[in-house]
């Protein structure tokens, strides 16, 4: 069983030899990078190409390990218990399975992406390193062992806002996703944009790397943001005279590659200079 990419994300041989490699050694596979890189993509790509369920956990700033496991729903049960409900008396009607749970408990191997792992609690990996380890835990309400039936291939994202402990970072293949070369990048839209023209394809690279150098840009551009500017460059003629002809000093549509009003100001301030430069 391997990954070896599917036509709607482009792949290099570096990554792929991760995501093999994390197969081969039935251990997690630690993906950092640049937001809008494509590593949630990836693990979706690889449940599509292995033909397996795929199963998102999307890590936010409250999520705790134990949601990932199960919840017990006391609330419920206590106000069952005050409508005489018979349910009650078997506590496993209140026990909500998380997202390990269905992984483990599924009836073939499945893809477990673990989405900003670094968004959570700095305690939070280290609080799954013995379920990751040994793919099961203990529901105490029940006296339940959960075993996984089939080992998932685990994908854990992150993107760098805190840094991840030791122990856990031991258990898992790391992997960072570099930022793609113009002709990677040709490629990427190639399979978003397959009609585009070629010139305003040129053109757009073009400023969108230059962009990317900006010196003090507190948000590059990423990937995701130069395929929707593109696809508003494709729907808007004036716009892609403006760009093509260069007839203005502004970036037509920058709204959907600049994310903050610093990097506006700073863009805008560039233009100005521009100007000035040439009278």
């Amino acid at each position: 069983m391997s990954f070896v990419g599917t036509e709607k994300y482009i792949t290099n041989n570096e990554l792929l030899l991760a995501v093999n490699a994390a197969i081969t050694l039935e251990k997690p596979l630690l993906i950092k990078g640049e937001p809008g890189t494509g590593k949630t993509m990836l693990a979706e790509e690889i449940a599509a190409s292995l033909g397996m369920e795929f199963i998102q956990w999307n890590i936010k700033s409250t999520t705790k390990a134990q949601q990932g496991l199960y919840d017990y729903d006391a609330v419920s049960r206590l106000r069952d218990s005050q409508l005489g409900d018979d349910k009650v008396n078997n506590i496993a009607n209140y026990i909500v399975k998380g997202k390990l749970w269905n992984a483990f408990d599924s009836d073939k191997r499945c893809v477990l992406l673990i989405d900003e792992i670094d968004k959570a609690d700095i305690e939070f990996p280290n609080d799954l390193l013995q379920e990751l380890d040994r793919m099961e835990f203990y529901v105490y309400e029940t006296n339940q062992l959960i075993k996984a039936k089939h080992r998932p291939i685990i994908i854990i994202t992150s993107n760098n806002e805190k840094e991840l402990p030791d122990a856990f970072l031991r258990r898992c293949f790391f992997h960072y996703i570099k930022f793609p070369t113009k002709v990677e990048m040709e490629q990427i839209i190639a399979v978003h944009h397959p009609h585009v023209k070629q010139d305003l394809l040129a053109h757009t690279l073009e400023v969108f790397f230059d962009l990317r150098e900006v010196q003090g840009l507190k948000k590059k551009p990423s990937t995701s943001e130069l395929i929707d500017w593109l696809k508003l460059l494709v729907a808007d003629d004036v716009a892609q005279d403006v760009l093509i002809n260069k007839k203005s000093d502004i970036i037509p549509l920058f709204g959907a590659l600049l994310k903050n009003e610093q990097d506006v100001s700073l863009l805008e301030k560039i233009a100005f200079i521009s100007r000035r430069n040439r009278q």
